[in-house]
């Protein structure tokens, strides 16, 4: 498997100490599925476990390199797929808990580890022995007699090796090392700051006046955030990690909203310790320079040899021609929601705090559409049972039990077993939904164990969110944008449960990332589907099915808004894509100079509709794998609305259209090649037009 993602496994027994053996991550867990225990897991468990799975690792990749035998695909190739094996458990478990529920022994963890795990990955990239068994194995490919998966896997290897640096000097090469120990630790120290200045940066309010437009629950929970940090008596509105905050779109009091959305856009850039800006800084100019030493112009260009797009040119051309038709949708938008603001007797110009809240109005008279009446309608685990399962049911033919008996780091998350459409079993889901304040922002899934047929494992996935948590008593309602958040990061969980590879690196998700958002931005669509709609949509106290004037009106609004949900989206994609082309000749940048300077040259409305992420929070791209590779959202959503309209024009949500999904797409990883996959599910290259239809920015 792919190392850099720490993806591995092993066959080959290494002697361990006393200490390392008794580890709950020494053997796989005689849990279903090899389920993490975390009954056994212990916070002081993953750096022993981390340290110990590295040096078996390395001790198994150096039999690998120093075989005396011919390199062939078995004793090479998939002998490093088997490798790892403790390594994987620890790192997989780790990864999830201490981004969704980390304490200071995690976090002071992940700062111990992250200069070892990156010696670890040089010191198998830069090995020229291991090296020189790949690229002969690579030179004489057409005469191995490989299937496509093989084949696939071997020239993954080979361009992780090239992109690793392989082919450099040895002088270089150490360069590379020390740049990559520099990045790790930059990246991490981004990660924490960020958590702790969200936190840090939660509006404290002193009086419940200031919370008017929230409904009883939202009051009622502000006010338990504000127990919860022993601030009795006040009332708290913690901080999603996107500029804007949900709260805005009912809050009435303007001061309140502009207080808010400056906690927002400010929460980084406090001149404290939780300041980012001197750490994205270096971060910028460490990638360039690394970008430089591998041979490419920028870390953009660098980043996109191995995605879908394959160069920045056309990933940036394919942003730039969306620029026009998002302001012309945006300019619509401003004058009616500043009419709305003028009606109400208003007198003030529509600034960013204000756009939600009018935004909300606006909606509310075009399609009478309360957002209020639709979350009795949602209590969240029927939205998962028999919205979110159905939909899977019924295109893929899967089906779900609850299992209680699985243990879980925390009390608030779900697992569920699933099944195949004959009973066979297929694997576990967990969910953790919940916001926590020790949990970092966003939504992702993730895999404690990949789907591998060399293995013979089944997959054992994880969906993470951060919905608001009502305060105890209260119903567990949910927006109707977290239901599509439900359905976003289950599809991602249908891409690792349905996946059915050999290869644990080529398996599942581990495609490029802009190919992985597909799957998972595809799904959304069901969320509305009649049938499916019908069969969530229930009052959480009676029962009654979602009333179908108020479903008309959810449709009728969802082209609403678009140039401010696709805007906010687009302007963050550009700021990414402005970072990351950047040289290695440029000079340290002053962090809110470059931001305002490369938003102002896409011609978006920023000032009234700020990006999703500022520079200094942006979490996907300076901790979280997305180095220009924002523009994946959009450029995946693209993909989805293809395939979409393949559906709709071949029977809509059908079983066999589902089966073809999952046998074309779903099911293959990065076995072939991704504009392949693509054609051999739609019949064609991806086109634009159906992604600007679905967002109503052209006809």
């Amino acid at each position: 498997m792919m190392l850099r993602s720490l993806l591995l496994a092993s066959s080959v027994s290494i002697a361990m100490t006393p200490a390392a053996a008794a580890n709950p991550f020494a053997e796989p867990s005689s849990l279903p599925y090899q389920a993490p225990a975390f009954d056994r897991i212990q916070d002081s468990d993953y750096q022993p476990a981390i340290e110990d799975g590295i040096a078996a690792s390395l001790a198994e990749v150096r039999r690998i390199a120093d075989n005396k035998a011919a390199p062939t695909f078995d004793n090479t190739i998939v002998a490093m797929e088997r490798q790892g094996q403790m390594l994987s458990r620890a790192q997989r478990a780790f990864g999830q808990v201490a981004q969704a529920n980390t304490n200071p022994t995690l976090q002071a963890t992940q700062k111990a580890l992250a200069p070892k795990l990156a010696a670890y990955r040089d010191t198998i990239y830069l090995d020229a022995t291991l090296w020189a068994r790949v690229k002969a194995l690579h030179d004489r490919r057409a005469t191995l007699k490989l299937d496509g998966e093989q084949a696939m896997l071997l020239d993954t290897y080979y361009q992780q090796f090239v992109r690793a640096g392989a082919r450099l000097s040895a002088a270089d090469q150490a360069s590379l090392r020390t740049l990559n120990l520099q990045l790790s630790t930059l990246e991490i120290g981004f990660r924490q700051k960020l958590l702790a200045a969200t936190k840090a940066g939660a509006l404290v309010v002193d009086s419940e006046a200031k919370l008017a437009g929230l409904n009883a629950s939202g009051i009622a929970t502000a006010a338990q955030d504000a127990r919860d940090r022993g601030l009795a008596g006040k009332f708290v509105l913690p901080l999603q990690n996107t500029t804007d905050q949900p709260a805005m779109q009912s809050l009435t009091d303007r001061a309140t909203r502009e207080a808010l959305f400056n906690q927002s856009w400010t929460r980084a850039e406090k001149g404290d310790d939780n300041d980012t800006r001197d750490t994205i800084a270096q971060i910028a100019m460490l990638r360039a320079k690394k970008a430089k030493l591998l041979g490419f112009p920028t870390w953009a260009d660098y980043a996109l040899t191995e995605q879908m797009a394959k160069t920045s040119t056309a990933a940036i051309a394919f942003l730039n021609g969306l620029d026009a038709p998002t302001a012309a949708g945006q300019a619509r938008e401003l004058a009616e929601i500043q009419a709305a603001a003028k009606a109400e007797g208003k007198a003030f110009d529509i600034a960013p705090w204000d756009w939600s809240l009018y935004a909300e109005k606006v909606r509310k008279a075009k399609y009478d559409l309360d957002e209020e009446e639709t979350k009795p309608y949602l209590n969240i685990w029927n939205v998962l049972e028999n919205g979110v399962f159905f939909a899977a049911t019924e295109l893929y033919g899967i089906t779900f039990k609850r299992r209680t008996d699985i243990p879980t780091y925390h009390p608030d998350i779900r697992v569920y077993e699933v099944f195949e459409e004959n009973g066979a079993p297929l694997g576990l889901v967990y969910f953790d939904y919940w916001k926590r304040d020790n949990k970092a922002g966003g939504a992702w899934m993730n895999a404690y164990v990949p789907q591998s047929k060399l293995f013979g494992t089944k997959p054992v996935i994880s969906n993470t969110a951060n919905f608001t948590k009502p305060a105890p008593g209260q119903p567990e309602l949910v927006t109707f944008e977290d239901v599509r958040t439900m359905f976003h990061e289950f599809g991602h969980g249908l891409h690792g449960l349905l996946a059915n590879g050999t290869y644990p690196s080529i398996s599942g998700t581990s495609v490029a990332r802009d190919f992985v958002e597909f799957p998972s931005q595809f799904n959304e669509h069901w969320a509305l589907e009649p049938r499916v709609l019908a069969n969530y949509a229930r009052h959480y106290q009676t029962g009654a099915a979602m009333p179908q004037a108020l479903v008309e009106k959810i449709k009728r609004a969802e082209r609403f808004n678009q140039g401010f949900i696709f805007g906010e989206l687009l302007a963050a994609a550009q700021l990414d894509m402005g970072w990351h082309s950047l040289g290695a000749d440029a000079a340290k940048q002053d962090i809110d100079a470059f931001e305002a300077k490369t938003l102002a040259a896409t011609g978006l409305d920023v000032a009234h509709i700020p990006p999703r992420y500022r520079t200094s929070y942006f979490s996907h791209v300076w901790g979280g794998g997305y180095a220009a590779g924002y523009y994946a959202y959009i450029w995946t959503d693209m993909l989805e609305e293809n395939v979409y309209d393949w559906f709709k024009a071949n029977g809509g949500m059908t079983r066999a259209n589902g089966q073809r999904f999952r046998d074309r797409v779903l099911s293959r990883g990065h076995s072939e090649d991704y504009g392949e996959m693509f054609r051999n599910m739609t019949g064609h290259d991806p086109e634009l037009a159906p992604l600007l239809r679905s967002r109503g920015l052209s006809k």
